[in-house]
């Protein structure tokens, strides 16, 4: 078991001055590498592979892949094999260095190649290839991995308490999948909204994700918002300065591709009025921070 994210009121100029209230959960601080929402989505997948007798898993992601990285590195820590289908051609990023540090095996599949994965007879020939191994969705997806996010709404809702709220009106995060906030939806009873900051452009499926795993009749519980800065990691100057203020004032970091783009989004929506006077929402921050490396040099193990 992993120890829970701590939950604190988050500390920022243009928050303080707009009457809306915000807690970030610190999802990023639970593990140094099976860190942010990757765990959570990834336990239930795991669980299944050892239930069906597996000897690891295979998945699916790009150069930079978070849920790559932490798959890799639970499999090196608790000892079962993995193997990586990877978008594109192969390249050297601080990610694909660690997965190959981390022992898993990895097949780039060029980027039609990478396309194919909806299609029904992906998986055949890879089954074929590793009959010993579970397959596990693109991120982390589907309700296996949304189930295991509903563990994030107890985390938070057991330290509501120690920041002084009794209650809270909803949910804000980065959305790659839509996985970790069909989870949320899922955990929720009480009317109270998720907001996705979708850091992927509309043609990546987020919507239609998590419809197959909510249903039409949930739509009102969360609201979907582009936060892609118009492509997949497509970054900015006016993204990266918001991040390094951030940072400076609250002291937590942040990256550029989902997190910094969910607390710009944050802020856009606060400015426009689309959030209530004294709304308290929480801030889910799902990691992700070994991709920063990709953007500013750093490396880390």
């Amino acid at each position: 078991m992993l120890p829970d994210a701590p939950l604190h009121r988050l500390d920022l100029d243009w928050l303080r001055e707009s009457g809306v209230d915000v807690a970030i959960l610190r999802l990023d601080l639970i593990d140094p590498l099976i860190s942010g929402n990757k765990w959570f989505k990834l336990k239930h997948h795991l669980r299944a592979a050892n239930d069906a007798g597996a000897e690891g898993v295979i998945s699916l992601g790009g150069a930079h892949s978070n849920h790559l990285h932490a798959l890799a590195a639970a499999g090196k820590r608790f000892g079962f094999a993995t193997v990586g289908l990877l978008r594109g051609h192969p390249v050297e990023t601080p990610t694909v260095l660690d997965l190959h540090a981390f022992g898993m095996e990895l097949h780039w599949l060029g980027y039609a190649g990478y396309r194919a994965r909806h299609e029904a007879d992906f998986w055949l020939p890879w089954r074929q290839r590793y009959p010993q191994l579970h397959p596990v969705p693109e991120g982390g997806g589907g309700v296996d991995g949304a189930s295991g996010c509903a563990d994030i709404v107890v985390q938070a809702r057991r330290q509501l308490g120690h920041i002084g709220w009794d209650d809270y009106d909803g949910w804000w995060l980065a959305c790659g999948t839509g996985t970790t906030l069909a989870g949320l939806v899922l955990a929720e009873s009480q009317g109270r909204k998720a907001y996705g900051a979708m850091a992927v452009p509309e043609g990546h499926g987020v919507a239609q994700h998590i419809q197959q795993m909510l249903g039409s009749s949930m739509d009102r519980a969360y609201e979907l918002l582009d936060a892609s800065r118009g492509g997949f990691a497509r970054t900015d100057p006016e993204l990266l300065t918001f991040i390094a203020e951030c940072e400076s004032q609250s002291g937590i970091p942040f990256e550029p591709l989902y997190t910094g783009k969910a607390l710009l989004a944050l802020r856009q929506a606060v400015e426009a009025g689309q959030l209530a006077d004294g709304s308290k929402l929480i801030f889910v921050h799902t990691g992700g921070l070994q991709g920063k490396r990709g953007f500013t040099g750093e490396r880390r193990r």
